[in-house]
């Protein structure tokens, strides 16, 4: 099987970058390593103060989607951060890639 990893990619509302960066530290992140989910990276862009990335891998497409489904369904997430965190995206990304023998894809 072939793990992926998550990549999101998040626009945020002007000048909130640093606030949505503290409630992925303090909150968000970790629960999810309560939840068992492995987040690879996360932070501010270096491009953008209010642009913010989340990396998570997985063991596979449908592994993710059903580890996803019950954490953003979980009480946890929806009473937690949920609603300060999705107040300050404006717009978001997010891509699906092989993550094979611990490395990204490559071009040859």
């Amino acid at each position: 099987m072939t793990q992926v990893v998550e990549i999101l990619q998040y626009r945020l509302k002007a000048g909130s970058g640093e606030r949505f960066h503290t409630i992925m530290q303090e909150h968000s992140v970790p629960l999810h390593n309560q939840a068992g989910l492995v987040v690879l990276e996360y932070g501010l862009s270096l491009h953008a103060s209010d642009a913010y990335y989340l990396m998570r891998l997985f063991d596979g497409v449908d592994e993710m989607e059903q580890v996803l489904h019950h954490f953003y369904h979980s009480s946890a997430w929806r009473a937690g951060p949920r609603a300060e965190i999705v107040a300050l995206i404006e717009e978001s990304h997010r891509v699906v890639l092989p993550y094979k023998n611990g490395t990204l894809p490559l071009v040859d």
